[in-house]
């Protein structure tokens, strides 16, 4: 594996991009000349035009960006120098973009699969057939089951405005965003019933003295804004505690690494929780005001001493009391992070509960270095699709299942029900922008659940792992070739500089081949679908520019202010308006513990290690596979095996393994080991989205292990709905 970005590199990597394509399938699929010359060529950037207004979206981060313009083809991303955001900075993946919007084996035209679902055989159609057989299909389906019928699994901003639609107009409620149900829907909700208020990552890391990070790779995850307040933090002296089984790049900067048993963190809180209770090293005055329930809490987590929780976490006491005694010196300025992506074990709930309720021990709100809620821009427009008629009742409520889930549907009631046909069928399938096959566990389910419908409908700007299970292909603009979204953000320093910033995405370049927005499309299959006059807007353009006419802004005007409106803001610290539930009845009577409680996980069996995975650092899970100038860097996804582990048997740096799961499902693919001491004996770890299957990615195509193929074992959330991705376990097979 090839981690060593550097300028140099990445500009050596460009310019070989097009000659890392085999040449008769560039020959193939470019037809206009897709791959010309080197997207970087020898010289200067002198006769180049610069496009302002680009908001990127390699990952969900949205760092502002300028583009280096050059005969109409877009050359070079940059960072907006104006932006407060990202500055001037942004990722390989940011620099990549020009990448994914010259890929060749990009999406380019309707297509129609004339196989078989899973093993396609493409035909091109027109648009007009395409969107023809799209809405008389869905029409269908809803005229015989009705809104119900039909599924939705869509991701990104692109996917809004359809989502909109099908959820709210034609009124659907089976909808499955992985960013909710497979990432932060448990933070959310967690959060909501602690403290009223949902957290994003709003926690103050530049101003704290102390950042405390369970399962948090910043370093690896690479969200520029906010991984500079995290290294502004440490830079301005702050203290980092991470707890992790592996020694991550945050683990590489702590001050304190907690090498935790997998699955046991809650244990691990309430034992920091119970010992500043005890010793009365809490914020006293702070949970006389805003607490709720707290002697219930403190009565009910007695038993989680340093001892019971070092048995259980596997670590030191002394480790955990010298965490809690740092924590309770620097109060209330510390930065309990909510983290992200907490789809871990299926006791997620309750560790998220946990967190919130520390924070509110240590009186960690609204002060500098804590978690703080970011005053934004106020009285921005709005548009949006009007509300059905008539809505049936939701798969949870009608199971009386998942109180706390996430807006939308957990994805085994929709699985489950879809494959059963109880209790109601459904038909039809709508795929946006989301790689359920690689976002979802078991597989095999997700397989069953389409081979089912009378219908499947995938819009892309790639061909995923998904779209091979496609009747019919719909091309999308990719995020440098269309408008959607207004970003909005604050910052804060400091310096007491408060600024606020308005940045719409505006396009870069004009989308190429025949590929269309969202907008366009959902109104074309809205229409044949008999919602034609409930349309809230004609184009993407009219879209932002409601959105911006609420603070008299407009696409023209913020153009000519550099992509990026920016305007003074308000001090986020200060009291807020919250109260944390130490104690929730409301939980109680829903049949869940009303204080955060510690659930047990299985432990590996004898012989099986539990599968952990991440982030690379230059890719977006499975989104970003098929970029020759980040596979380049990182072309695979070795797997970490403890040196002590690898001895006992017998890998070492480099052998070829595959895989195989505690249901003995065995990995499609092979990968290489990285014998390390930086992870526990009891675990293993890969990089997710490496391994994919569909042979129509040139590059990506059956590079490293897809982690997702060997996750079968499911583990639900019992508040959320929401997959635990975690629970499975794996052993190794050497190849020769």
């Amino acid at each position: 594996m090839a981690m060593n970005l550097t300028r140099r590199t990445f500009l050596k990597a460009a310019s070989i991009a097009a000659a890392s394509v085999p040449l008769s399938k560039v020959t193939a699929k470019a037809e206009s000349g897709v791959v010309k010359t080197p997207l970087v060529t020898p010289g200067s950037f002198k006769d180049t035009q610069t496009a302002v207004g680009g908001v990127c979206e390699m990952c969900f981060w949205r760092c502002q960006l300028v583009g280096k313009i050059r005969d109409g083809r877009l050359v070079k991303l940059e960072g907006n120098p104006k932006s407060i955001d990202n500055g001037v900075s942004i990722c390989a993946r940011g620099n990549a973009g020009v990448k994914l919007l010259y890929d060749p084996d990009r999406l380019k035209y309707p297509l129609k699969n004339v196989g078989k679902r899973g093993a396609p055989k493409w035909q091109r159609i027109s648009w007009k057939e395409a969107l023809d057989t799209c809405g008389s299909k869905l029409k269908a389906i809803v005229d015989q089951h009705g809104a119900k019928g039909i599924a939705m699994f869509p991701h990104g901003s692109t996917a809004t405005y359809p989502m909109g639609f099908f959820e709210k107009t034609m009124g659907t409620h089976n909808v499955s965003e992985a960013s909710f149900f497979q990432c932060r829907g448990i933070r959310d909700t967690a959060y909501l019933a602690t403290i009223e208020l949902a957290p994003n990552e709003n926690v103050d890391m530049a101003n704290a003295k102390v950042i405390f990070l369970i399962g948090c790779h910043f370093g690896e995850n690479i969200h520029v804004s906010h991984v500079k307040q995290y290294l502004k933090g440490l830079e301005n002296g702050a203290k980092l505690v991470v707890v992790d089984p592996r020694y991550s790049a945050s683990a590489a900067k702590s001050h304190i690494w907690v090498q935790i048993r997998p699955g046991t963190d809650t244990a691990f809180l309430l034992a920091i929780m119970n010992y500043l209770i005890q010793n009365k090293k809490f914020n006293v005055d702070f949970v006389e005001e805003y607490g709720e329930g707290f002697d219930k809490m403190a009565e009910g987590i007695k038993q989680w001493t340093l001892e019971k929780a070092a048995q259980e976490c596997d670590v030191p006491a002394a480790q955990i009391k010298e965490v809690a005694e740092l924590l309770a010196a620097n109060m209330p300025n510390v930065s309990i992070h909510p983290g992200r992506h907490v789809s871990w074990n299926g006791n997620d709930f309750q560790r998220q509960r946990a967190l919130a309720c520390l924070t509110g021990l240590l009186g960690a709100f609204g002060v500098k270095g804590g978690f703080v809620q970011p005053i934004g821009p106020k009285g921005l427009g709005k548009y949006s699709w009007p509300k059905g008629e008539s809505h049936d009742e939701s798969l949870r409520e009608m199971a009386d299942l998942y109180h706390y889930s996430p807006p939308g549907t957990p994805t085994d009631l929709i699985r489950d029900t879809a494959i059963t046909g109880k209790p109601y069928p459904i038909k039809g399938c709508v795929i946006w922008g989301q790689n359920p096959i690689q976002t979802i566990p078991n597989q095999e389910k997700t397989i069953k659940m389409l081979e089912q419908m009378d219908f499947v409908m995938c819009v892309d700007v790639m061909p995923t792992d998904i779209t091979m299970y496609a009747d019919i292909l719909l091309p999308d603009c990719s995020y440098l070739e269309r408008y959607d979204l207004v970003k909005t953000g604050t910052q804060w320093d400091l310096a007491e500089e408060h600024r606020q910033y308005i940045a719409p995405r505006m396009p870069l370049v004009a989308p190429g081949f025949e590929r269309k927005d969202s907008v366009y499309i959902t109104n074309e299959i809205a229409k044949r679908m008999g919602y034609g006059d409930k349309i809230p807007i004609q184009t993407q353009e009219e879209g932002v520019n409601k959105v911006l006419a609420g603070v008299q802004l407009s696409i023209d005007k913020i153009k000519a202010e550099d992509g990026i409106h920016i305007q003074p803001g308000k001090n986020p610290y200060g009291e807020m308006d919250l109260t944390v539930h130490f104690h929730n009845e409301e939980m109680e009577d829903h049949g869940y513990p009303g204080i955060p409680t510690y659930i047990p996980v299985e432990r590996p069996p004898e012989g099986y290690y539990r599968l952990l995975y991440g982030r690379s650092p230059v890719h977006t899970f499975n989104r970003s596979q098929n970029n020759a100038w980040l596979m380049a860097e990182n072309s695979d996804n070795p797997v970490w095996v403890n040196d002590k582990l690898a001895a006992r048997l017998g890998l070492k740096e480099g052998d070829t393994v595959s895989l195989v799961n505690q249901d003995g499902v065995t990995s499609r693919t092979t990968t290489t080991v990285k014998v390390t001491p930086g992870i526990r004996q009891d675990c293993v770890y890969m990089y997710h989205g490496f391994g994919s299957m569909n042979p129509e990615l040139t590059i990506g195509h059956d590079k490293g292990i897809d982690d997702q193929s060997l996750i079968t074992k499911l583990a639900v959330d019992p508040e959320t709905g929401a997959h635990g991705m975690r629970n499975n376990f794996v052993k190794f097979v050497k190849v020769s």
